[in-house]
């Protein structure tokens, strides 16, 4: 499943970060959660859940439905 995470990651996740500043990186799983780390201008920013909420666990658990949430590092 990690495999899977890393290449949704890199090829639909980072794309749409790095246009805005930003940057994801996968950490690991916690369960069937999945811990990342935002960098550049998503870390720190205020719709940094928002993004965590709407754009990276919508765009896993289309992929990965047992995904069952995002957690920040």
């Amino acid at each position: 499943m990690e495999e899977r995470i890393q290449k949704i990651i890199e090829e639909k996740i980072r794309p749409a970060l790095q246009m805005d500043g930003g940057d994801i990186e996968f950490v690991g799983m916690d369960g069937n959660q999945v811990k990342v780390r935002l960098m550049g201008a998503c870390h720190g920013c205020p719709s940094a859940a928002m993004t965590l909420q709407m754009g990276v666990m919508r765009t896993l658990q289309q992929e990965i439905p047992e995904i069952e949430g995002v957690i920040p590092v």
